[in-house]
């Protein structure tokens, strides 16, 4: 979940940046956006959606999807209409320009980032301790795994970690086979007479809620597996003709990994009661086990492990480049920008995001990790779908993807709905955001107030200044973080 932002400040004429080089197909992609959204989301969250609605677990990831949709179709109004590498942030600051929104969009950005890494981590933690064969209540156990495995993220961090686009092929393909394993052994079950397939339209509303409110809170969480297509924006200066190339493969991209996150709600409900199927943190790896008793299963716990690990590194070297970027732009704390001087790597915003990870796993259980992770990625949407409308007074000089006026308007509607308490989202995801977001604003207001100060002592010294000090840009220029890897 990569973003950059606009500059406020424009860089004279004689130094124009040198373009990036175009070298995504449509194949590549569309390989890049799946592999984007695939990952923790239903590898993980599978049965906390079934907690929510019974059997029809499919049904959330539906909707999911079609807010997903709705608002893709924004950005590719934004994307093609502004073909570089960008994100909400830019969009917002090119829609509103009010440095300090912009600023809450990109470090929401972040957050959502390190919730999501977290959840990973558990994820993880719970996947390992499964593959080891570890009974019983293993909770301190787990959550020692966790923080070592955070641990090992933030040292490959360190070290620097080159992302390319045929290592997302690669890591796309793991994490797929492990779904299209689980599509298979329901399928081969269901043909074998074995799962009770009449689950999969039994609602569950035992909580005392109706249809609807159960739905609405399940899609709310369920909307963490669909995020992730909006990172591929930030390739639209190595996308070959990316205002054609754009809008086919995103739509195609969500509607694969639509269907493929249906068929596993619905094989995951046919073998397993979604009782049973909302007890731990590793659902799929019980869906294998119900429906291929002979299956090595623990072939498939790695291939779960290696899913979560590739979204935990991606994040955090996201969340931590994204920080660095901030700083470096004088938005945020100038020790955030020091980088480490053999490894050029931004250490101070590593150390950083890893202590606020482990806040998060010792503080909040998997569910309400992805909760948060959607929740703030929810009110980014909505930002982005009122910004496609407000930027229709910017007229550009090339054909663009347009979308439907109806579109955004009901995809911001839609974003706010699930974003507040009307869903039916749990108390604990605005309890975690807003912590996350009170210390994104407290590190803001100390570079506030530190400009202020700056400010005031260069008028007592006279005109002789050269002007703004260092730390105007924390109400001034835009941030401008370097492109960072997407989740």
């Amino acid at each position: 979940m990569s973003q950059s932002m606009g500059n406020a400040t424009t860089p004279p004429e004689t130094a124009a940046p040198a373009e990036l080089k175009r070298v995504m197909g449509p194949g590549l992609l569309l390989l890049f956006i799946v592999g984007d959204i695939l990952g923790t989301g239903v590898y993980a969250l599978t049965g906390s959606v079934a907690a929510e609605v019974g059997g029809a677990v499919w049904l959330p990831f539906l909707c999911a999807f079609t807010v997903a949709l709705l608002t893709a179709t924004s950005y590719l109004e934004l994307v093609t209409k502004y073909p570089r590498a960008g994100g909400a942030a830019a969009y917002s600051h090119r829609a509103f320009g009010i440095h300090f929104l912009t600023f809450l969009v990109t470090f929401a950005v972040m957050a959502s980032g390190l919730t999501s890494a977290s959840s990973a981590s558990k994820a993880f933690a719970a996947n390992l301790l499964s593959a080891l064969d570890v009974d019983g209540d293993h909770g301190r156990v787990a959550l020692t795994v966790a923080l070592a495995f955070m641990v090992l993220i933030s040292l490959v961090n360190l070290r620097g970690v080159g992302e390319s686009v045929k290592a997302n092929v690669v890591l796309t393909a793991v994490e797929l086979s492990g779904l299209l394993i689980v599509i298979g052994v329901g399928a081969w079950a269901v043909i074998e007479g074995q799962g009770d397939f009449g689950r999969v339209t039994e609602f569950d509303t035992s909580g005392g809620e109706g249809a609807f409110g159960a739905v609405s809170a399940a899609t709310a969480l369920a909307f963490f597996a669909m995020v992730g297509f909006e990172d591929s924006v930030n390739m639209a200066e190595e996308t070959k003709d990316p205002v054609r190339t754009f809008p086919r493969m995103m739509l195609v991209g969500l509607c694969v990994t639509g269907v493929i996150y249906i068929l596993v709600a619905v094989a995951s409900v046919t073998l397993v009661a979604p009782a049973e199927l909302g007890e731990g943190d590793t659902p799929l790896l019980k869906v294998v086990q119900a429906g291929a008793p002979g299956f090595p299963l623990d072939l498939f716990a790695w291939i779960t492990m290696f899913a979560v690990a590739n979204s935990a590194l991606i994040n955090m070297l996201m969340a931590s480049r994204l920080l660095y970027g901030m700083s470096r732009e004088r938005a945020l704390p100038g020790p955030l920008s020091r980088l480490l001087p053999r490894r050029r790597t931004p250490w101070v915003a590593i150390v950083f995001t890893t202590l606020l990870a482990f806040l998060l796993i010792g503080y909040a259980d998997l569910t309400a990790l992805g909760g948060t992770t959607s929740l703030l990625l929810l009110c980014v949407f909505a930002i982005v779908n009122v910004a496609v409308l407000v930027l229709r007074r910017d007229p550009v000089g090339h054909r663009h993807f347009r979308a439907p006026t109806a579109l955004p308007v009901i995809g911001a509607v839609l974003c706010v709905y699930l974003a507040t308490p009307l869903s039916g989202r749990a108390g604990e995801d605005y309890e975690v955001a807003g912590w996350l977001m009170l210390i994104g604003v407290g590190l803001w207001a100390c570079v506030w107030v530190g400009n202020r100060v700056l400010a005031g002592r260069r008028r007592q010294d006279g005109p002789g200044d050269d002007g703004p000090g260092p730390g105007d840009g924390a109400g001034g220029p835009t941030p401008t973080p370097e492109a960072a890897p997407t989740r």
